[in-house]
């Protein structure tokens, strides 16, 4: 069986995926910088690809049986051009690492924590029970509302996290009837609204679709409590730009902790601002770089979970977190 992979891959990845496979695979790597033509003549006998991305304009892979990303989302994959007899299989395991990213984010905004360090590394002690004048009392997550726009791997694992520190969770999705006993309240998308309103964190956690874009707009912002945090995990595009740095800016909400965004470093670059628009000059907003599930055991679960999907299809045996089957429609 053969294996491409899209590169560039450290060496010690590739070390990992052989040691966890229990099924014999000819590895290749291809990088872009060895171009399509190469690409055209890997893909001719590949048996497995493991990439994010899946152009419309790939090249033909008839042999290929799997297609198997390294991550989560799935939006960067033309399933029309993916082989119809192929599975496209996807892989999660960043669930802890956002799940806890949320936790610190939602405690710091409560807390303070950062805002006390400079405050006393000056020497001031000032709204505290040890000086003269009223005491700032800082909120508490307990008996928050914590909302979450849809219920997948992270939703779950951020609820089983929030509901031990007095958090409500109301969750909103597709399929509110799979809700669990860690949901206080399932609504279905179509009470969005009554979700925005209620909560005092709202996490997006949804995949990117065309039903999604957008899907937080500016009426949706409106319905938040004017204390209420957007917290996004998820893909940028799913919130409107413009409505949320208005909502920022004006005040009509609390504020955002953004992880993902609307604009990439591009071309080997490392720099380079997030939007269109200034959030970095807010001081209502926490800001991060698409970092929220890169911890340390995240790559380790990842390429055992991949390794496992190849010794599947090696086998004969169906792969786990199916997008696609053979033969079969593309996610919804």
């Amino acid at each position: 069986m053969k294996l491409l992979l899209k590169g560039p891959v450290p060496e010690t990845r590739l070390d990992d995926l052989r040691r966890n496979l229990s099924t014999p695979w000819d590895i290749a790597v291809w990088d872009a910088d060895s171009g399509r033509g190469v690409l055209a003549g890997l893909l001719g006998d590949a048996n497995a690809m493991v990439a994010m991305t899946w152009p419309g304009d790939m090249p033909d892979a008839p042999a290929l049986k799997l297609l198997q990303l390294p991550g989560a989302g799935y939006d960067r994959i033309a399933f029309d051009r993916v082989p119809s007899d192929a599975w496209v299989c996807n892989v999660f395991e960043h669930e802890i690492g956002i799940a806890e990213y949320i936790m610190c984010g939602m405690l710091e905004w409560c807390v303070g924590l950062r805002a006390m360090d400079r405050q006393l590394r000056g020497g001031n002690w000032d709204g505290t029970f040890h000086a003269p004048g009223p005491v700032v009392l800082h909120p508490e997550l307990h008996g928050k509302t914590l909302g979450i726009v849809g219920y997948g791997h992270i939703g779950r694992a951020l609820a089983a996290r929030a509901r031990p520190f007095g958090m409500q969770v109301v969750t909103c999705t597709r399929t509110p009837g799979r809700a669990d006993d860690l949901v206080d309240r399932a609504l279905g998308m179509d009470e969005l609204g009554t979700l925005m309103a209620a909560a005092d964190f709202i996490v997006i956690a949804c995949p990117l679709t065309a039903a999604t874009t957008g899907l937080i707009d500016a009426r949706m912002l409106a319905r938040m409590k004017s204390s209420a945090v957007l917290i996004n995990v998820a893909r940028g595009p799913i919130v409107d730009e413009a409505a949320l740095f208005e909502a920022c800016q004006t005040r009509s909400i609390g504020g955002a902790i953004i992880d993902v965004w609307y604009t990439y470093p591009t071309n080997g670059a490392s720099t380079g601002m997030p939007s269109r628009f200034p959030f970095q000059d807010l001081d209502n907003v926490i800001l991060s770089p698409h970092a929220s599930g890169a911890s340390e055991g995240l790559l380790i679960r990842r390429w055992q979970r991949i390794a496992a999907n190849l010794d599947a299809i090696a086998e004969g045996r169906a792969p786990d977190n199916v997008l696609r089957r053979p033969g079969g429609p593309p996610p919804e």
